[in-house]
């Protein structure tokens, strides 16, 4: 008896589940899925370095506190405290892009 394949790509999933390109739902999901991915990346960044949230929030002049928010996509971070954390914090480079 052949097997069925029922795997979906993640763009037909996303779509099943949040709805077509640019309707509320899908960017609402989208945003929040962002908003999660920069907190993940600055963790990594944060652990590579052998640094706990402390140690990084000393540097930075700010809370133990509001990095693990950062992290944990519970607290909005504006972009020159993102440049802060990264470039003074982490001795790194901010890079952004804008696709349209």
């Amino acid at each position: 008896m052949k097997k069925k394949n029922n795997l979906k790509s993640l763009d037909q999933y996303t779509e099943e589940q949040y709805g077509k390109k640019n309707s509320p739902k899908r960017i609402k999901f989208e945003i929040g899925y962002e908003d999660f991915r920069l907190g993940f990346i600055l963790q990594q960044a944060r652990l590579k370095k052998g640094m706990t949230q402390g140690e990084l929030a000393e540097k930075i002049g700010s809370t133990k506190s509001y990095i693990s928010k950062i992290e944990n996509d519970v607290k909005e971070v504006r972009i020159s405290t993102l440049m802060k954390i990264v470039e003074k914090g982490l001795g790194g480079k901010l890079n952004l892009s804008v696709t349209v």
